[in-house]
Order: structure tokens, then sequence, then C-alpha cells
């Protein structure tokens, strides 16, 4: 994979990067480097998942998935990092992703549609939870489970999970001798998608997760010192540069439909890791060509506070735009439809310090497993060393942990701090 971070130099956008002080800015990446390059060495907390490609055994997710390795569907149960990953690597990668399906969330009338589509004979459950008692994980894996007994299916000949060392989930496996993987040590769920907390459901749907994991462990081998060098670093240090510029926006828009749900998954990446005190760029999802149509606009001409993220994969399948017979519509005879998304890539990517705004482009070889666990590598890492340059603890979450004890506060009937601080929310209600 390439990176370039033309569009994002001052000479042609505001805000920019001075390529005067690029020197500077890679001192900066050469002492960050050195802190990330010794939290690996020992192992450290959030610095582990950087060691995920090393420490990942995709003939032990084969091994544990065995039992339901011939399901039509899996449905994955998680949230967060327990889920975003898995879809994100499906999406761009099985040859059927929508036999994919995500419980992420507790909206009663989505999980009932959602079940009530599936033929769960032939559905496995891929749980995730590290700890066993997320509120929103183990409710809808309650329902699920309860779904599946009602129809008189075996849940339990059907369900892989994904675990820590103890807690309700992993007993729960034990007494039914459910397949399980272990969610790894070290590792927040976040940067996790390198693990079998990701790999579950792709290996289910006979994605090549070898292939992702060699992949990703490419970039790990070429993490370096300098960011003229380490395509990973050079986003990182470019997009951090443009947030003390003024770019507190980063827009993330693949030119690839399936990578729709990598944009999703940066989102969460960047925005737990980095929000924190007082700094963070706000992700933005996008999808090109689509979002050409509904959000460049503000892109170039509205305020001067973003930076779009291109992502592309090099090489595209062939399907040639039949002919329409028509004069008006001539200059599309002969054209493919990747030749016409590659140009309709270029184009947006030159409007764009065309009208003075920063644009940074990341581009893969093809989109296969390979280049896609590059891609999930390279954001890690970048999204780690931006931590790093800015002085944040790049892999706690502690406003979400607040959210967590409140919502349990709150379904126990408990009073705490956190439930006043529900009671007294400002309210001006207009009926």
């Amino acid at each position: 994979m390439h990176v370039d971070i033309g569009a994002a130099l001052a000479s042609v956008a505001d805000p920019g990067v001075d390529e005067d002080r690029l020197d500077d800015l890679d001192d900066r990446v050469r002492d960050a480097h050195e802190r990330i390059a010794a939290g690996r060495a020992d192992d450290e907390f959030g610095y582990a998942s950087l060691n995920l490609p090393e420490r990942t055994d995709p003939g032990a997710i084969r091994d544990a998935v065995e039992p339901v390795a011939d399901a039509e569907y899996v449905i994955t149960v998680g949230i967060g990092g327990s889920a975003l990953g898995a879809r994100t690597i499906t999406s761009a990668l099985a040859e059927a992703p929508e036999r994919h399906v995500v419980l992420d969330n507790v909206d009663p009338e989505h999980v009932e549609r959602t079940l009530s589509d599936l033929p769960l004979s032939e559905t496995a459950i891929n749980v995730v939870s590290r700890s066993g008692t997320t509120a929103e994980t183990l409710a809808n894996f309650l329902v699920v489970r309860a779904a599946y007994e009602d129809a008189g299916v075996d849940w339990t000949e059907l369900t892989v999970v994904t675990t820590g060392e103890a807690g309700p989930l992993r007993e729960l496996a034990d007494a039914e001798g459910l397949p399980t993987l272990p969610v790894p040590e070290g590792v927040p769920g976040r940067f996790s998608a390198l693990s079998a907390v990701g790999l579950v459901p792709p290996a289910i749907l006979g994605v090549d997760i070898e292939g992702v994991v060699a992949g990703a462990a490419a970039v790990a081998d070429d993490l370096g010192p300098s960011l003229q060098d380490t395509p990973a670093y050079a986003y990182g240090a470019v997009a951090h540069q443009l947030e003390q510029e003024g770019a507190t926006v980063n827009a993330v828009m693949p030119y690839a439909e399936r990578l729709e749900s990598f944009a999703e998954w940066v989102a969460q990446l960047f925005a737990e890791s980095l929000g924190k005190d007082g700094q963070g760029q706000t992700p933005v999802r996008a999808l090109g060509a689509t979002d050409q149509h509904s959000q460049l606009q503000l892109y170039r001409a509205g305020p001067a506070d973003k930076v779009v993220t291109f992502v592309r994969p090099g090489e595209r399948p062939d399907l040639p735009i039949p002919s329409a017979d028509h004069e008006a519509l001539s200059y599309l005879d002969g054209v493919d439809l990747g030749e016409l998304i590659d140009a309709e890539y270029d184009a947006t990517v030159a409007s764009l310090p065309a009208a003075d705004r920063p644009a940074i482009e990341l581009e893969i070889d093809r989109l296969d497993p390979q280049g896609v666990g590059e891609l999930l590598y390279a954001m890690e890492a970048a999204c780690v060393l931006m931590g790093e340059l800015a002085g944040v603890e790049t892999f706690t979450q502690p406003a979400v942990e607040w959210g967590k004890r409140a919502t349990r506060a709150l379904v126990q009937g408990e009073t705490t701090e956190e439930t006043r601080v529900v009671d007294e929310r400002p309210s001006h209600v207009v009926d």
C-alpha cells in the first residue's frame, strides 16, 4: 500500500502541513516510534495490539469454527470492537457478505425482524464479549438463544464463543461444551479485528483469514522511525498535524462499496482512541462516488475544518458500460465502470486542493485478503502514532465506561452518581 500526502501540504491547502516543517514532524515521529516499539517489545496494554499479526493463530480459529463451517449464515452478537472488525472483513472479502448479520444494537424491532428473517437451523451464532457481562451483548444473546429454542433448533451445536478467561459467558461455554476462542490479552476491543474477535465470521464464510493476517504482518514488519518510509506513520503524522492546523473533522471516503464498513470501523477506532483532553478529529463516514453528490459540496465550500481521507484499490474488476446509442452519452462508449469510478476518484481528490482544502490518499494494490490486512493494520498503527503525538491515553475509554455504569444502574433501579446526573439532565420540551 502507499499513502500520498501531496494534497495535504500547505502549498496547496489551508489548513495544510508546511513542507518546510516535515523534518521537525519526522523527528517527533521517530520519538513516538521508539515508544511504540518499546511498548510492543514489552507487550504493554494497548501496544500489544500491534503484535497481533504474530500472535494470531488462524489454524486455531479454523479448528474452533469447524463444527459450523457449513453454515449458510452467521450472526455476530457483540458491540463496538466486538462486531465492527468482523463486519469490516466480511463486507470487504466474503463472497456473500450479506450472509453475515450483526446484532450490535438492542433496538427490539431490529432484533426481532433480523431473527425472523434468518433460517436459524442454518445460521451459526458468533457471540463476542471479553468480560461476558456487556449488557447489550448478553441481552441480545439471551434473546437469540430463546429464538432458537422456540424454533426447535439446538443453539449449542451452532455457537462459537470468543471471550475472556472468566465471566458468565466463559462459564456458559464451559457448561455447554461450546467451542471457544480467547479475546487477546492487552488488546482493547477496537484494536482486535486481527484476532479471533474479528476473524471468526470471515473464517465461517470461507474468507482467506491467513491472507488477512499475512497482509497485516507485512505492514508490521515495515514499521520504521520515519514517516518518509512508513505509509502508516505518514498518514497518522499528517492527519495529526492537520488537526493542529484546524482540520478537526476527518471524512473517510473509500471508493469501493465493499469498504463502506471500513469507514465505520475507522470512526470507532479514531473517536474512542483519540477523543480525549479536548483533542481528536471527528471522524465522518462517506462513500465514493455516492457522497460526491451528498457531501462534497460541504467539503469544498463549507468551513475549512476538514480533511478528506480517500481510500481505493489500485486494481478493479472489468465491467464494460454498454453503448447507449445516444449522442449525449457518447462519452461513455468504450468505457468500463472501473475507469469511471477511478475518474470520479481522481476528479474528487483534485477538486479539494483546487478549493484550498486538504486531502490524503491511501491505496492498496487490490481488494483482497492481503490488501485488507494491510489497511487494517496501517490504520491501527496510524491511530497509535496519533495518540503518541497528541499525548493522550490512546487505549482507554473513560467516557464510554461512564455510560456503561449509568445504564447498568438504571436497569437495576439503583441510585448512583451517574443516575443522579441522568435524573437531573437538562430539559426544555417543545410540543
